[in-house]
């Protein structure tokens, strides 16, 4: 939590560890569809940096993938910088920049989508030691409007190493 101390350096800090997740997502996001699929992922998170970064990998079992995400503090803004790869890809996607008030972390990004350009919120939830969230909505028009498409509710199973 940033406690005015470390300017959010440590703000990722609790992700540190093992955790389960469990997975509802949009199949086709900002089609009008309300087809949520459900599946577990397992993720396991590391420090960089002295907590001024992570990286961690997951993994979707039942859909045969994985994703790395890489995290990094700017010290010179204060702000995260969230990077996400996919293995069907093995490319970085466009980073979501943001930070946390609080318990709540907010992260914006422009990305795009059937080649539409979109932009991009993610937002994740400190809400026990042992249990946290992320969620990920999609703007078709330049963030007057969100859809929320992939909601992961993460609890810990190991601690951090």
């Amino acid at each position: 939590m940033d406690d005015g101390m470390n300017d959010g350096m440590n703000d990722f800090d609790f992700l540190h560890g093992t955790w389960t997740g469990a997975n509802r997502k949009i199949e086709e996001p900002l089609t009008g569809s309300d087809s949520w699929v459900e599946f577990p992922s397992s993720l396991v998170v590391q420090s960089l940096f002295g907590g001024a970064g992570n990286i961690d990998e997951v993994t979707f079992p039942t859909l045969g993938r994985r994703g790395a995400t890489l995290r990094l503090h700017d010290r010179e803004s204060g702000q995260w910088s969230i990077h996400w790869a996919d293995s069907r890809t093995g490319r970085l996607d466009p980073p979501v920049v943001g930070g946390f008030v609080g318990d709540r972390g907010d992260f914006y990004g422009e990305d795009t989508l059937r080649g539409r350009p979109i932009r991009v919120q993610f937002t994740w939830y400190r809400l026990t030691p042992d249990t946290a969230r992320w969620e990920q909505r999609f703007s078709p028009d330049d963030g007057a409007t969100w859809e929320l498409n992939w909601v992961m509710d993460f609890t810990r199973t190991g601690a951090a190493g």
